[in-house]
C-alpha cells in the first residue's frame, strides 16, 4: 500500500493512533460497528450498544485485550466460554462489570474471535447501552395519556381566550 502524504495546507498533521486488535473489527464488520476513543482507548459500538473496548497501552499492560461490555450476572457464563476472562484491573475494584480478555493469554486471538461471534449473534450477555444514551432514550420518551380529560394546550389555551373574551 503506498504511503499518502498530507496536503501541504501549512496546518499540522495529527498522525492518528493505529488501531489496536485490528482483526476484532474485521470480524464484526457485518455489524457495521463504529468507534469512538475512551479511556485512551478504543470503543466499539454496535447500534445503540457499546460492546467491546479495544486496548493495547505500554503502561498497565495487564489490561491489554478485548474488554467486553457486560455485567456482573453474565460473568459466571461467559467464564464457561472465556476461562481466562477476569474483571479489568485498571479500576482498581475486585470485581467490575467490564471483563477483558488479556492479550498475554496463549489464546487470545481465538478468545476474541469468540467474543466476535457473540457480538455477531447479539448475545445479550455482550453490550450496554450508555448511560447518556439510556437517559436520553427515557428523556425523549412520551407519557402514556390520562383517562382523555386533560385537552391538548392549543385547545386548552383556546377555550381560555374565548371565555376572556376579545
Amino acid at each position: 500500500m503506498p504511503i499518502i502524504s498530507p496536503p501541504d495546507d501549512g496546518l499540522p498533521f495529527k498522525q492518528r493512533k493505529p488501531i489496536p486488535h485490528q482483526f476484532v473489527l474485521d470480524a464484526i464488520a457485518a455489524m457495521a460497528p463504529y468507534t469512538r476513543p475512551m479511556f485512551g482507548c478504543l470503543a466499539v459500538y454496535v447500534k445503540d450498544k457499546i460492546v467491546l473496548i479495544l486496548r493495547d497501552k505500554r503502561e498497565n499492560t495487564a489490561d491489554n485485550g478485548v474488554w467486553l461490555a457486560t455485567t456482573e450476572e453474565h460473568h459466571k457464563s461467559l467464564r464457561r466460554e472465556f476461562p481466562n476472562m477476569r474483571s479489568i484491573q485498571v479500576f482498581r475494584k475486585p470485581v467490575t462489570d467490564w471483563q477483558v480478555l488479556p492479550t498475554d493469554a496463549l489464546d487470545f486471538e481465538e478468545t476474541a474471535l469468540r467474543a466476535c461471534e457473540l457480538v455477531l449473534a447479539e448475545d445479550p450477555r455482550i453490550g450496554k447501552v450508555p448511560a447518556s444514551r439510556r437517559s436520553a432514550s427515557v428523556a425523549g420518551k412520551k407519557t402514556p395519556k390520562s383517562s382523555g380529560h386533560q385537552k391538548s394546550g392549543s385547545a386548552a389555551r383556546a377555550r381560555t381566550r374565548s371565555r376572556r373574551g376579545p
